[in-house]
């Protein structure tokens, strides 16, 4: 026996050989007692050729030892090491959940959650019923459970990709993992230090790991997590300049945040503060009414719109305001109270957000001829209110005692109310050609002179506004003379869209030094939505939406603000911080960079049935839009894959030219095809343009709600240049 094992190499058999030499004298029918019979042999690691006879004679294996000896030898040690670990390992990790027999639907479930694998219970409950349709009874075996697990997480496009780079089809040395990140995925900048740590990362088997490969669980596993995504992982993180003045972001705002739905009869609510916090939105509003025992409420002003109390808005917003970003937080409010309630107000900032108020330039300066960064502004609220007099006499005041104090403004320095129509908003008639090219900043006033109404302010909350002033606005040549860098202009959406048709440019230089806040018009009583995109193209900062309703629009906004680590900062283009340009999104010019995308859609995974199918089907098909200036607007449709809703195959390639590819969104969106006139949406995905990966990358899914759709996703291959 020990002279038969000469030119051996002395190697070692694993547990998975035994369990397959069993199999080939006993036919093997449960695991589970196979087990339990040799567990005790592999408890220090594998067994060598001696050992591996020894067991067999203890299980009272009849064999010829010259027949064993060659079967033996002939199994390679990369077969051994390949084959079998990968068996060692997934049976390591389910064997505690079959000590006791097969399992049932529950079980079943459970276990997959605690191998963390996502899956969509219509389609686990799809294939574990035709796994049943094989038996009688309702539990699996072990065998059973692997190829469910296999069905739901093993794909053919990620088996082919990974075979195209293995040597032998099992695993792939660190060498082939390099090529394949700097040939498929454009990571050009990779090197062996990043496929060691990819491979540290995700590979679940020791054995593998140690000799620097990666098996296909590794393969999968990596395929699967953010580094794949279709979002470039290095944006997630905040990396752009915060240093520049506020006014040269894009701002996440907010509109009517207290709804949690229609603006006539909805109920107002802390969650809608709440959840644009955990958002990242940093503008939000506050509808401000005098309540009862001089408590100020929140509520949209003469509608049927529930109430609650400013002071809890104030303790909410103090409990999250920075939890999902560290920069400046913008509280916009719409002022409907008396003095004494203004002055209630101002007690409740001051005394429930402490010193995260800001109440005073940065450094005592009043003199002000640029605004400050948001990094600058860290852990900051800032009130953006009407303002009485000057930072200097603000500053003053407050040294003294003016409580009960209140001063009388005109409505020409109010904040239009944002419940009236716009067209009560002065706009700039359409004048000639002539007349606009021999003055560019030219803009007329007003036809008919506005009422004037005095208003009453309590000096109390005057004093703590700082950098965000609410000043009406007049006309673009009124701002250019007059307005300070620290006063911001609200405009409603009709009459912003007026404006951005007639006087493209000269909006675009008024954005490039004044904030500049749009807001949805107020006959949408459903608290529906405009398109940001139109008012991104000119610059303007604090685009607010409803962020209650969802649907394409909300899906913009949060798209756009996942650049930059979601901080709720995105900076604005060059060409749109600069007062001297020229661009305006009709005539692009020489601001155009064309970009030539290409995307291999190839495979979907686990996409939402639809609502109409009994079990786990839908017939989806997939939409490409881009958003951006009216050049770049495009939409491309993929084809119908009926009755597919697990593993839809589409391996259709779109192109698109995009000119300016620093405002253009990307959204993905997958329907089912419940006619040839109506689809259902099931899911999709927004980002930046510049945002997107090269190379194959998994689009992950959202639901209509907003949510992430853990187990969905979108396969593709995408290329731009």
């Amino acid at each position: 026996m020990e002279g038969g094992m000469q030119g051996l190499g002395q190697p070692v058999l694993s547990a998975r050989l035994a369990i397959s030499w069993a199999r080939i004298f006993l036919s093997l029918t449960s695991h589970t007692w196979f087990w339990n019979l040799i567990q005790n042999d592999f408890k220090t690691g594998n067994i060598d050729f001696e050992g591996c006879m020894r067991l067999l004679e203890k299980m009272q294996i009849n064999f010829d030892e010259d027949h064993f000896k060659h079967i033996f030898k002939a199994i390679s040690w990369a077969r051994i090491f390949l084959s079998l670990t990968s068996h060692t390992w997934f049976w390591n990790l389910i064997q505690n959940d079959f000590k006791t027999g097969n399992i049932d639907f529950e079980g079943c479930m459970r276990l997959l959650e605690k191998m963390q694998i996502n899956f969509d219970e219509d389609h686990f409950k799809h294939i574990f019923k035709k796994t049943l349709d094989k038996r009688t009874g309702d539990a699996i075996s072990m065998d059973d459970f692997r190829a469910i697990y296999r069905a739901l997480v093993h794909r053919p496009e990620y088996d082919e990709l990974f075979k195209a780079y293995s040597t032998d089809g099992k695993t792939l040395p660190d060498g082939q993992l390099l090529k394949f990140l700097i040939k498929e995925q454009f990571q050009t900048e990779a090197n062996e230090t990043t496929a060691l740590e990819i491979i540290l990362k995700y590979e679940p088997i020791d054995e593998v790991r140690k000799k620097r490969q990666l098996s296909f669980e590794g393969f999968i596993r990596y395929m699967n997590s953010e580094e794949c995504s279709v979002f470039k992982i290095q944006h997630k993180t905040i990396y752009q300049d915060m240093t520049q003045p506020l006014c040269d972001y894009f701002i996440s705002s907010s509109h009517n945040t207290y709804l949690i739905s229609d603006q006539l009869m909805g109920p107002s609510h802390l969650w809608g503060y709440t959840s644009a916090l955990l958002k990242g939105c940093r503008c939000l509003e506050i509808d401000c009414w005098d309540g009862h025992n001089n408590e100020p409420v929140v509520y949209h002003g003469h509608t049927l719109t529930s109430k609650i109390p400013f002071r809890s808005v104030i303790h909410v917003i103090d409990k999250y305001a920075f939890m999902s970003s560290a920069y400046p937080l913008v509280l916009s409010l719409e002022n409907h109270c008396s003095p004494k309630q203004q002055e209630v107000m101002a007690e409740c900032l001051k005394n429930i957000l402490g010193d995260k108020l800001l109440s005073s330039p940065i450094g005592g300066e009043v003199e002000i001829s640029r605004l400050p960064s948001p990094e600058a502004l860290k852990f900051k609220v800032l009130i953006k209110n009407k303002k009485v007099g000057t930072l200097e006499e603000s500053l003053q005041r407050m040294e003294e005692d003016y409580h009960g104090e209140t001063e009388e403004m005109s409505d020409s320095d109010e904040e239009a109310d944002e419940g009236s129509s716009d067209d009560t908003m002065p706009l700039q008639a359409s004048r000639s050609p002539a007349k606009r090219r021999g003055d560019p900043r030219s803009s007329i006033p007003p036809q008919k002179k506005t009422r004037v109404k005095k208003t009453k302010i309590a000096l109390a909350l005057s004093d703590l506004v700082v950098y965000t002033k609410s000043q009406k606005f007049v006309s673009f040549d009124h701002s250019l003379q007059h307005q300070k860098c620290y006063e911001n202009n609200s405009i409603g959406e009709r009459a912003a869209r007026k404006l951005a048709r007639t006087s493209a440019k000269e909006f675009i230089s008024h954005t490039t030094r004044f904030i500049t806040r749009i807001y949805p018009k107020g006959t949408r009583m459903t608290s529906s939505n405009y398109n940001p995109q139109e008012f991104w193209n000119i610059g303007c900062q604090m685009v607010a939406l409803n962020f209650q309703t969802p649907g394409t629009q909300m899906e913009l906004q949060d798209g756009k603000f996942l650049d930059n680590g979601g901080c709720g900062y995105v900076l604005k283009p060059g060409f749109l911080r600069d007062r001297n340009t020229s661009f305006t999104p009709r005539n692009v010019g020489g601001y155009s960079k064309p970009m030539s995308l290409s995307i291999r859609l190839i495979s979907g995974h686990q996409l939402p049935p639809s609502s109409m199918s009994k079990s786990n089907k839908a017939d989806p098909m997939v939409q490409i839009e881009i958003y951006g200036v009216p050049e770049d607007q495009a939409r491309k449709k993929s084809s119908v894959i009926k009755s597919n809703a697990l593993c839809p195959k589409w391996n259709e390639t779109f192109s698109f030219t995009i000119q300016v590819p620093e405002l253009a969104m990307i959204r993905f969106c997958v329907e089912d095809e419940v006619s040839l006139v109506n689809n259902e949406f099931l899911g999709q995905y927004t980002l930046p343009v510049m945002s997107l990966n090269t190379g194959y990358r998994n689009i992950p899914l959202i639901s209509k709600e907003g949510t992430k759709l853990e187990s969905a996703s979108l396969f593709a291959h995408i290329w731009y240049y």
